[in-house]
């Protein structure tokens, strides 16, 4: 749990700058940067955009391409958000994974009861402020946002954590409690992008390619491995798997759960998920920003942290990439996204947080008062990367999805909002 610092520089700060290039950019040639975002990689028939959806995004200009008889585009904006982002949603998959099924896990048992049923306030507290509001303002605006209700629910787990502890302090119990919190908040939100944000059409029989890719892959390099080796205290195949084989099944196990992801209209990005619960495992956790697990030799936190410059990278360019919004794109859907987010989730956190330590009577970490809750809320409100990545998602692009953008960068506010509340709730820091 230490080191939180360096974690948000190694993961966010590339993020944040790829962020501030693009308003930059977006606000003083928004042309260039547009095709920029939409510049054509690839014209094929296999991955991609739709060649329409494409030239319609593309706008002016893309029939300068030669491209012939092709249906599919592989634009830097698809090749970042659809393909690589996936290895971003792997590693959040991967914590969320190791939480739950690890004996020590931080979801399990009767710790995780009472931030586990936060979590579910602090989703359905920014969904129920996000409609009303909605639905208040008119139904021509309400059919124009309504999509995007998935938006204010996101928690960015390493801003949160960070502002977390720059309020309560390293050793206060209700860090602990965000941080569980931020952790089943983007199990929810992987499950609300599966579910409610496909990228085209459904057909849901290409999910049996995926499927079959992480059985086989698990069956062949995790599971008979070991059963050819039982008995032998020299576990020469598995170690023949381990040493020569490495990750290479996995790979290629990923490109077709990832394809398969693709063509069943379920959005790509998460196509790596059925893969990392095949991938061998330490025994235990150190938790999501701990050095510590540098040192762990299991394959899957070796993989973790091969990716780690990769994914760096990788979050600079999907800041370039879907952060770059006109200042004068603020509208409706700017003002729900912050609403559903600095009102519902605090109002939701507080209030199923409430029910399940007094009624329900599983209670909070000793040292913990229900007026933290308000503060955890309110740190909770950082939406930011996952938030930003919905947008994208929700909308198509246009002035809707630039508002709704707008929103998620703005989010940065609860920073503030959070060390205020603290402040008047009385929080006594407590380092450790």
């Amino acid at each position: 749990m230490y080191r939180v610092w360096n974690f948000v520089t190694n993961y966010s700060l590339l993020l944040i700058i790829g962020a501030l290039i693009a308003l930059v950019w977006a606000n003083t040639d928004p042309h260039a940067y547009h095709h920029f975002v939409e510049y054509p990689l690839w014209f094929n028939d296999w991955v991609g955009l739709d060649y329409s959806y494409w030239a319609k995004t593309y706008g002016e200009g893309y029939d300068k391409y030669e491209v012939g008889d092709v249906t599919k585009v592989l634009s830097l904006h698809y090749l970042v958000n659809d393909v690589l982002m996936a290895l971003f949603f792997a590693i959040a998959a991967k914590e969320v994974w190791e939480a739950v099924i690890l004996k020590n896990g931080s979801l399990r048992g009767k710790k995780a009861a009472t931030p586990l049923f936060a979590t579910a306030g602090g989703m359905f507290g920014p969904i129920g402020v996000y409609l009303v509001l909605a639905w208040f303002m008119g139904s021509e605006t309400y059919n124009a946002v309504a999509n995007g209700w998935a938006i204010p629910t996101a928690t960015d787990i390493a801003f949160s954590y960070l502002v977390g502890r720059m309020v309560f302090g390293a050793g206060h119990p209700a860090v602990r409690f965000l941080l569980l919190l931020a952790i089943a908040d983007d199990a929810a939100g992987l499950i609300i992008l599966a579910i409610f944000y496909p990228s085209g059409e459904l057909a849901p029989e290409w999910l049996l390619l995926s499927a079959g890719a992480a059985i086989g892959v698990y069956l062949l390099a995790n599971w008979l491995p070991r059963k050819l080796d039982r008995g032998n205290q020299a576990r020469p195949v598995s170690t023949f798997v381990r040493r020569k084989l490495h990750f290479v099944p996995y790979l290629i196990a990923a490109c077709l759960s990832w394809y398969g992801f693709a063509e069943s209209g379920l959005h790509p990005a998460l196509g790596l998920l059925p893969i990392v619960p095949t991938i061998p495992h330490a025994d235990r956790a150190f938790g999501i920003f701990s050095e510590a697990e540098q040192y762990l030799t299991d394959l899957l936190n070796q993989i973790e942290h091969a990716l780690k410059h990769p994914v760096e990278i990788i979050l600079f360019f999907f800041g370039l990439l879907n952060a770059g919004v006109e200042f004068n794109a603020i509208g409706d859907a700017t003002w729900l996204v912050l609403a559903g987010l600095l009102i519902g989730k605090p109002v939701g956190i507080l209030l199923f947080g409430w029910v399940a330590a007094r009624p329900l009577g599983w209670g909070l970490p000793q040292g913990m008062r229900i007026i933290d809750l308000v503060v955890i809320g309110f740190v909770a409100a950082i939406g930011f990367t996952v938030s930003l990545f919905v947008a994208t998602v929700a909308f198509d692009a246009g002035p809707v999805q630039d508002a709704a953008k707008m929103g998620a960068l703005f989010s940065f506010a609860a920073a503030g909002v959070s060390i205020l509340a603290g402040i008047l709730c009385r929080v006594e820091k407590q380092e450790g």
